[in-house]
């Protein structure tokens, strides 16, 4: 359950294993053969839909998901306007005709507002219909609190709706102790959750890049670390000490095992007993202190490290309802290929990056099949806790980079935008093109109006109409259904003229060569 792209997550994934200063070649042929187990387990779980190596934990999963979509079946027309509620549930196909409808999807945004799930929107009509303009998050690593706060005004004049900083408590290694800007990210191996004096300022650098934030009009989301601590310190820290720590797994060996990623020692690093242990109410109640601590500064929300680490039972039982408490919005790293496992982390109630997406367009945005996009990621099937991504500081972009954002920040959900050096994608013009689509031409659901193995054109709905070609070398026509009738469309990205639908709502869609297209009323 990590991030994926050419720089590193906040997990612990990237932490060193011996928390020394320095790193020996074996250190670091271990720790990628490590990642590179975590990530093999996660594309396999993309691949074949699987939630977990155990039957019996699938078949729970399924059957909960099952009884949540059985409640929205049973109740939908209870949540709609009554001038809606005759109406059917469904949606067009790839080329067909008509209106939206309302979908069993929409219901369960629905369902989110009526109480029975976490947010969702307003009403199942509005989720139709929805205005034009969605939000979008800029991970903002690998610089100081002040450095970073003399930079806000850049962000929120790009169209960003807020930043993702750092874990700002006391951890181990330091800027020197990096072997390059992101290895390994700094703030994953804490040492102190009482004290945010860091690497990257004083705990009054922190709160000024807090309120300079919210004065720009950016929320603020801060990593939160709460599986494990810093190694080198013989289970041995101001708050903590050995009877703290699981000692029953050592080193996670099989990432299809629940119990080893659970209670094993993530990259070397001493994992914290929220369960298990003598003093597990102890360290339950110091991790409800660290979030605490992080709401005093007025933060936003919370960025759930290395979440599939810890029970399941933690999140829906204590974190999220302390954030609750708190009024913390909440995303989780859960570093996982299935739909269905990361569905099972959002359902305890909280946001999860999309990494089943990721892992999807990590290979189509390689030359790949375009196809593959319809339906894939957590996106397609709950977009109001989907936060889909191009790429992290724990994985890398796809070659066709620019075509990636095209889609991640077309599509629904609340995307994240990271480069490992923040200025270098916020000077983008392509991809600040591609924020202002978001923000002002995005909104409605998604429909796909065409797929084939080089070129996907998809429709959010009566608001915007996109096209991406990757192939590299032959441009692309394709006439598709829309849902306007005699409207001349304007492409938004300037890559082509403006075009007329037909009175059906028919149109002719060409796409040059590995570039995209972004068309909407004018």
């Amino acid at each position: 359950m990590y991030e994926v792209l050419v720089q590193q997550s906040c997990m612990t994934d990237e932490a060193t294993d011996d928390g020394s200063s320095g790193q020996s070649p074996t250190d670091r042929n271990e720790r990628e053969r490590r990642r590179a187990s975590m990530r093999e387990t996660a594309r396999r779980e993309a691949e074949a839909g699987a939630a977990r190596a155990d039957p019996d934990e699938r078949a729970r999963r399924a059957a909960a998901i099952e009884r949540t979509r059985n409640a929205a079946e049973t109740t939908w027309t209870d949540l709609l306007p009554s001038s809606e509620a005759a109406g059917t549930v469904g949606r067009d196909d790839a080329d067909g005709a008509g209106g939206p409808g309302v979908t069993r999807r929409q219901v369960l945004g629905a369902l989110g507002v009526a109480g029975l799930g976490a947010a969702g929107t307003a009403t199942v009509a509005d989720t139709a219909t929805a205005a034009s303009g969605d939000l979008v998050a800029f991970q903002y690593f690998h610089e100081t609190w002040p450095t970073i706060t003399d930079n806000l005004s850049k962000v929120a004049d790009k169209g960003y709706d807020a930043v993702w900083i750092q874990a700002p408590q006391q951890s181990d290694l330091t800027w020197e102790d990096q072997d390059g800007r992101n290895d390994p990210p700094l703030g994953y191996q804490p040492v102190d959750f009482t004290t945010f004096d860091s690497e990257f300022g004083t705990e009054a650098d922190l709160q000024t890049l807090v309120d300079t934030a919210h004065s720009e009009g950016l929320e603020v989301y801060f990593d939160c670390v709460m599986n494990h601590m810093a190694t080198g310190y013989d289970y041995d820290f101001p708050r903590f000490s050995y009877d703290d720590f699981h000692h029953d797994v050592g080193s996670i060996d099989d990432y299809d095992d629940d119990h080893q990623v659970e209670h094993g020692e993530l990259l070397g690093l001493p994992d914290l007993a929220q369960y298990e242990s003598s003093t597990s109410d102890y360290v339950r109640g110091e991790l409800m202190n660290y979030m605490e601590k992080m709401a005093s500064f007025d933060a936003d929300g919370y960025r759930y490290d290395a979440v599939k680490h810890v029970e399941e039972k933690y999140w829906r039982d204590y974190a999220n309802p302390k954030a609750d408490e708190l009024g913390m919005k909440r995303v989780g790293e859960v570093f996982s290929g299935s739909v269905d496992y990361v569905q099972t982390y959002a359902d305890t109630g909280m946001d999860a990056f999309d990494y089943p997406l990721y892992f999807v367009l990590d290979s189509v945005f390689e030359y790949g099949d375009m196809s593959r996009l319809a339906g894939a990621g957590l996106v397609a099937q709950d977009p109001w806790h989907a936060r889909p991504f191009v790429q992290n500081h724990d994985e890398g972009a796809p070659s066709q980079y620019h075509l990636a954002h095209a889609f991640v920040l077309t599509i629904e959900g609340f995307p994240m935008v990271y480069n490992l050096y923040p200025n270098a994608i916020l000077d983008d013009s392509d991809v600040n093109n591609m924020v202002w689509v978001r923000k002002n031409l995005c909104g409605g659901e998604t429909y796909f109006r065409h797929t084939s193995y080089d070129l996907a054109i998809y429709e959010r709905y009566n608001n915007l109409l996109v096209g991406l070609n990757n192939d590299g070398s032959s441009t692309k026509t394709q006439n598709v259904y829309t849902s306007w009738a005699n409207t001349t469309l304007h492409d938004y990205s300037g890559s082509m003229g403006d075009v007329t639908t037909d009175a059906n709502g028919y149109v002719d869609v060409t796409v040059p060569a590995e570039d995209w297209v972004f068309y909407a009323p004018y």
